[in-house]
């Protein structure tokens, strides 16, 4: 090894182990993944660090795969399934080095299944900022005090389905799926390979030390769009790309419009922004207003979404009501039902006019094909369902 390691070349090398033994659904998944096993030995570097999250519809989809191979590329790995939050905590503020905590079966602890676990999500979310931390009694009986122990701490996990909203906005979400008959990859043995990753990760380490500098501190361009909180979870990652130079701060940039777009089309949050999103995207296309009726019929007959089956009912007036009343309009008024007349008579409804500040704030940017359909009509009774 040389004395100062080229880090474009490095990045590189480190994506080709990658993509010998991962099939990720997208490039930009392997520029995301190579930057964010770079950004591991660098944390102290960063206020914030992205989770990196390994999810998919069935099993068998190569998330265990890809956090086999990350563990050999990270420093001090810690493979966690079903660790609780006590044992990550204590082993974060140890004195054996800060682990960088790879959870397998995540969806076990979050899934629906699993109930509540609030003390583990807690952990995650504070660890993702460096000024983190995870406060605890410490004694016993009335001589306890409280200390705080620190949380920030690299985390890649893999799981089944969705993480909660509050990890998934902090996360580097990798969409994985099941291998095709002519996607091909290299058995992982790890007594073989192991070794191969481990003297990647310590070129990375040191390449680190070379570059630390220039890092501290540093403040990446965003591509345009990309602020708020997507904006945190790619600020370290850019940072790696435009300190390794040759093409890696195009691709980190192409990899975070990719992901990130992604992340919020397939982005539910809440039931009350799937509610706004479907509402906008495929309800009120095109109209000014629409009778509640009508909007519910249209709504429960959306096949991919939740609304025919609400915890076996469907959505109803009520319930619509309810859910968009908690948004507010550009008047500040929050979102109701107002008379709607009609050839048949007067019906209660919704305008769109009443919806278009909540679509700004709350919703993903429409599909562009969409945009200008999406521009309501001049207000008519012509044509309005009865």
């Amino acid at each position: 090894m040389t004395a100062t390691e080229n880090g474009a070349d490095l990045l590189a090398e480190v994506e080709r182990f990658h993509r010998r033994f991962n099939v990720f659904p997208q490039d930009a998944a392997y520029a995301a993944v190579t930057l964010w096993d770079a950004h591991a030995h660098l944390l102290d570097c960063f206020d914030s660090t992205p989770r990196l999250a390994f999810l998919s519809p069935e099993p068998g989809s190569g998330k265990t795969r890809a956090l086999e191979v990350v563990e050999t590329l990270v420093p001090h790995p810690m493979a966690a399934v079903n660790a609780s939050a006590a044992a990550l905590f204590r082993a974060v503020s140890g004195n054996d080095g800060r682990p960088t905590i790879l959870f397998d079966e995540i969806d076990t602890v979050f899934g629906p299944k699993a109930g509540d676990n609030e003390e583990l999500r807690g952990f995650l979310n504070a660890g993702h900022r460096r000024s983190g931390v995870t406060y605890r009694c410490i004694g016993d009986g009335g001589n306890q005090t409280v200390q705080a122990f620190p949380s920030y701490c690299a985390v890649a996990v893999g799981g089944l389905g969705n993480l909660p909203d509050t990890i998934m906005s902090r996360s580097v979400i990798i969409r994985m799926r099941r291998r095709a008959r002519n996607e091909h990859v290299e058995p992982f043995r790890a007594r073989i390979h192991e070794h191969q990753g481990h003297k990647l990760s310590d070129r990375l380490a040191t390449w680190a030390e070379q570059v630390r500098a220039q890092i501290v501190g540093a403040w990446p361009e965003m591509p345009e769009g990309v602020t708020d909180r997507p904006a945190d979870v790619w600020e370290p990652l850019l940072a790696i790309a435009d300190a390794a130079g040759g093409t890696w701060p195009q691709r980190a940039r192409a990899a975070c419009l990719t992901l990130v777009k992604a992340a919020q089309t397939g982005d539910k949050h809440s039931l009350g922004i799937r509610l706004l999103t479907d509402l906008r995207d495929q309800v009120l296309i095109g109209m000014d207003r629409l009778p509640t009726v009508a909007i519910l019929d249209r709504l429960n007959a959306l096949d991919d979404a939740p609304w025919a089956d609400l915890q076996g009912k469907p959505l109803d007036s009520r319930r619509l009501s309810r859910m968009l009343s908690e948004y507010m309009t550009a008047d500040n008024e929050p979102v109701a039902s107002r008379n709607i007349r009609t050839a048949g008579g007067v019906l209660k409804g919704y305008y769109t006019g009443d919806l278009t500040d909540a679509w700004a704030r709350y919703c993903p940017p429409p599909p562009a094909e969409q945009l200008q359909a999406q521009q309501p009509l001049q207000p008519s009774s012509q044509g309005m369902p009865a």
